[in-house]
């Protein structure tokens, strides 16, 4: 499991659990499955209205994107990439293409194989950002998914709430206010419901996909740049000194550390005598 994902499980656990035992008289009353029924019956019933059944049907695969702890191979396609742009100086053909079978990313194999096929840069670097552009379009669309779903689920809670307040208007003429009480209580609880799944679980996921999206486009450009490279025949070292500056993880760009004060240079005295 992704460890940020557990912590943030973890906390959002104990937040409920604090809130639950410490600020609540009576916790059980928080737990109420209707009101429950109705924001999650309603936002997935406008989530389905919203979107093709295709799109809806990958929500659960994209929460388990999510949790899951992804590898990344960015040192492997890094090395790949430099031994295929050997291979290829070499005039080795027969042995970048071996080589390229062996190549698990598509997205490499694919921008290696035009480079074989001795296809023009222009062509190589316009397909491959095109490529790239589709990803970030699918992926920014399947987080935009989740966001449509947190603004769903608080106005469902709000339903939850209105429904909740014509009923106590009913039990209002009775004049018992324990049971006037409860059906503000249930009232109420939809919202409850709708904030906590809007804040804690929708918005995180959607959070959680930008952040993957970007991630994965920089891994893709930083292809894309030894592709190049490998197309105009650069030096091997300076392809992969020029992938690592793509992941390196720098504090500040401008400044590695505090300039060290140099040392005052002592007068050189010159002996002009002869």
């Amino acid at each position: 499991m992704n460890p940020s994902t557990l912590i943030g499980m973890l906390a959002s656990l104990l937040l409920l659990t604090v809130l639950l035992v410490f600020s609540a008289q009576q916790p059980g009353l928080f737990i109420d499955i209707p009101s429950l029924g109705i924001v999650v019956v309603g936002t997935f019933a406008a989530t389905f209205i919203s979107y093709p059944l295709s799109e809806v049907l990958r929500i659960f695969s994209l929460i388990k994107t999510v949790i899951r702890n992804e590898r990344e191979y960015t040192q492997e396609d890094i090395n790949e990439l430099v031994s295929l742009s050997r291979l290829w100086i070499d005039g080795d053909l027969r042995a970048v293409e071996g080589a390229l079978d062996q190549v698990k990313n598509p997205f490499l194999r694919s921008g290696v194989q035009l480079v074989i096929d001795k296809t023009p840069e222009d062509d190589i670097l316009e397909l491959l950002q095109w490529r790239i552009s589709r990803l970030r379009a699918k992926e920014q669309a399947e987080a935009q998914l989740f966001r449509v779903m947190a603004n769903y689920a608080p106005a469902f809670g709000m339903l939850g709430t209105l429904v909740g307040l014509v009923n106590l208007m009913f039990v209002l003429g009775d004049g018992d206010m324990i049971t006037i009480g409860r059906q503000m209580a249930v009232g109420l609880m939809t919202t409850l419901y709708g904030v906590l799944l809007a804040n804690l679980v929708f918005k995180p996921v959607a959070v959680k996909l930008e952040r993957r999206t970007e991630q994965r486009v920089v891994l893709m450009n930083m292809i894309l740049q030894g592709i190049s490279m490998m197309s105009n025949k650069r030096s091997p070292g300076l392809m992969r000194e020029t992938l690592k500056s793509f992941v390196a993880q720098h504090q500040n760009e401008l400044r590695d550390a505090p300039v060290q004060p140099s040392r005052k240079l002592m007068p050189i005295k010159w002996n002009l005598r002869t």
